[in-house]
């Protein structure tokens, strides 16, 4: 920690004329300046953004379990639970404000949102890491899929859901504030949109600095708690080969099931709440518009131009922070002191409000590629970093006494055993980080490019074209839910050779 310092002391005194950086001793000075500002903006945002943690990790909870104890609703409830993750909160924000008004409540929803689709997936991939002696045993003495659940593969998944409480913490508060951004009237949100229009430099660097503090302290607590509560050493999973199953037919009915239970609850929800259909647009409006309007063939082009332009930053930026995520963690796992000085800083990382970093980011990278793809890494690196920790100490404790005893050496035992335990949460990273990299390229332009997507559905609302700003979610929500399809097909591929257990229902 004491290099971290120096380091950002060092670098602030470097660029001092650029006075993007303030050093840590005027963030000091600003909030003991201001310490009633700070601790009454702290807690607000502190009390929305634990609500929000709990109510999307009990949603994520009780998911997984339906998911586990009715196998025939696992496609529809991943499904539906995907597309929701997927809304761009750029768009969902106003929206939610304009719902539910001027109180906590979006807050509340969008800390929520960020956080239960990161804890299901690994935890979903946990439940289904158990061996499969485990389960016979259960089924010897005549119980079912609940007992199954509670018994066998609850256990077996508290790694897992530890792994993604940890991911779930800094998310929550980023949530948070980004739900301030919308039109709150207390918060840190609030303060950052204050600060950033003054450009007051140190309280930015002050607000980012506390952001990070409490996630780092929640991201400790969690992980002191799983290192207390998990003593067992990681089991051996022995599974069946994966049975043989149908063709692709069943697969493309779950997912037409999946649509149209969309369209059903989107449709749903708007007539019950009966919503304005000006602002609140239902499947047939977006419809309308993009295909029998007089005007959807321009909308079709600028939201395919807007695509175009997306999609040029965001392939390289997810595979670059998947690489570098996993990469990183290997190196942890060879070189472990390491983590005292990673680990603050990728927590710090996610923490800090992208709005905040963004301008930062790219005054120092420029607005072309440079700086989008370095965002749009930094936001899939470290649930990748966390999950791929995770996976690689997964590594079954006999199989590495074996090849101790062989006398393998630490790379020997990286590439032969922990880098296939990691497989599952690797790929378990892949797919959450698809929104995640949609959601950054989109702020990125938002804010600061001026093009694609995301500077589309600003300037939409902006103007309360909501025919272009739906038609533009919609694109969004497809496009994620295609390229999470795309990292599940290699997941299927690869893991029905190295983890078979995860094809079990």
């Amino acid at each position: 920690m004491a290099a971290l310092l120096a380091g950002w002391a060092l670098l602030a005194v470097a660029l001092a004329d650029s006075r993007l950086i303030a050093g840590p001793g005027q963030v000091a000075g600003w909030i003991a300046g201001h310490p009633g500002l700070v601790a009454r903006s702290l807690a607000v945002t502190l009390g929305n953004a634990a609500a929000g943690f709990l109510a999307g990790n009990l949603a994520a909870l009780l998911l997984a379990g339906l998911a586990l104890v009715w196998p025939r609703l696992s496609g529809l409830v991943t499904g539906l639970a995907l597309v929701v993750f997927c809304l761009p909160l750029i768009a969902t924000g106003p929206i939610l404000r304009v719902l539910l008004g001027p109180g906590a409540g979006p807050q509340i929803v969008l800390a929520a949102l960020a956080v239960y689709y990161t804890t299901l997936i690994p935890l979903l991939t946990g439940l289904r890491a158990t061996p499969s002696g485990w389960l016979d045993l259960v089924h010897s003495y005549g119980r079912g899929r609940w007992s199954e659940l509670v018994h066998v593969r609850a256990r077996a998944a508290l790694p897992y859901l530890f792994a993604g409480l940890q991911i779930a913490a800094p998310a929550a508060f980023l949530g948070a504030m980004v739900g301030e951004f919308t039109g709150a009237e207390r918060g840190m949100g609030v303060l950052t949109i204050r600060f950033l229009r003054a450009m007051d430099v140190p309280a930015l660097w002050a607000i980012a600095l506390l952001a990070a503090a409490v996630s780092m302290a929640v991201y400790a607590g969690i992980g002191l708690i799983g290192r207390l509560t998990l003593r067992d050493r990681p089991p051996v999973i022995l599974a069946p080969p994966r049975a043989a199953v149908a063709g692709g037919w069943r697969e493309a009915a779950q997912a037409g099931l999946v649509v149209l239970a969309v369209l059903a609850l989107w449709w749903g929800a708007m007539e019950l709440a009966g919503l304005n259909a000006f602002f609140a647009k239902r499947p047939r409006d977006v419809a309308e518009a993009l295909f029998w309007a007089p005007d959807a063939a321009q909308m079709r082009a600028a939201l395919l131009a807007a695509l175009a332009e997306t999609a040029v930053f965001l392939l390289p930026g997810y595979l670059a922070g998947l690489a570098l995520g996993a990469g990183l963690a290997m190196a942890l796992v060879l070189a472990p002191g390491l983590a005292a000085v990673v680990m603050p800083v990728a927590v710090a990382l996610r923490s800090i409000p992208i709005v905040t970093t963004a301008p930062l980011v790219v005054l120092f990278l420029g607005r072309g590629a440079a700086g989008t793809i370095t965002l749009v890494a930094v936001m899939v690196f470290f649930p990748t970093l966390v999950a791929c920790l995770h996976g690689l100490r997964q590594a079954p404790g006999q199989v590495l006494d074996v090849f101790r005893t062989y006398a393998a050496g630490s790379l020997r035992q990286l590439v032969h055993v922990r880098i296939p335990a990691m497989l599952p949460a690797l790929f378990a990273a892949a797919r959450m980080a698809v929104p995640a990299a949609i959601l950054a390229v989109t702020v990125v332009e938002w804010l600061t490019t001026g093009r694609g997507l995301g500077s589309l559905m600003a300037l939409s609302a902006s103007v309360s074209d909501y025919d272009m700003l739906w038609a533009a979610v919609v694109v969004v929500t497809a496009i994620s839910a295609l390229c999470y399809a795309a990292a599940a097909l290699v997941e299927r591929r690869i893991l029905a050779i190295y983890a078979p257990e995860q094809a079990r229902r």
